[in-house]
């Protein structure tokens, strides 16, 4: 990730955001875990992702643009949403991106909370885990389940941007070339 915003420092209405992303090689049991529907397009221009979230349990689909700034810490860095009407939303699809959409499960471990993203489209077959915490030392000490074999939160490749401009034989030949350290 670039690293275009000084650690401890980041732009007016940031929020801190702590997390860690691993791959998962053999998906974990998801049944009862709640599921949403992330549909994201990472704009050309810089490094915004406009996102629609669909629930399944009856609420409205949630739109946002988000913007994560580089840091110099891989597991934290500052981000910024904006919440957005699907009419607002729809504004900004139509600027040149490129998609990316998952179904994220909620999946309940050791009395902690995991998302695991279960990628559709050109990416079918990959599947991450992350978790976020409230602290770059909370999210540093968390344990991931058994089934999150290896972290790649500091791998640029299996960020969103980077992911959304793979293709099908792009993502195969990465992942037979061996799992990130």
């Amino acid at each position: 990730m670039a690293t275009d915003t000084p650690q401890g420092a980041w732009p007016k209405y940031a929020l801190l955001e702590n997390e860690r992303r691993f791959l998962v090689h053999a998906l974990p049991d998801l049944a009862g875990a709640r599921v949403r529907l992330i549909e994201d397009r990472y704009l050309d221009a810089g490094r915004l992702r406009l996102r629609r979230v669909t629930h399944f349990d009856g609420h409205p689909p949630e739109h946002k643009l988000c913007k994560k700034y580089g840091s110099a810490d891989p597991v934290s860095g500052p981000i910024v949403n904006i919440y957005l009407t699907a009419e607002e939303h729809a504004a900004f699809a139509a600027l040149p991106g490129r998609p990316l959409a998952k179904r994220r499960h909620t999946v309940a471990h050791a009395g902690r909370a995991f998302s695991v993203d279960v990628f559709e489209g050109p990416l079918a077959g990959l599947v991450m885990c992350e978790a976020e915490a409230p602290t770059p030392e909370a999210i540093r000490a968390l344990a991931f389940p058994p089934w999150a074999t290896h972290e790649v939160t500091a791998d640029p490749f299996f960020g969103g941007a980077s992911l959304s401009r793979l293709t099908a034989p792009q993502l195969a030949a990465r992942l037979a070339a061996g799992a990130p350290a």
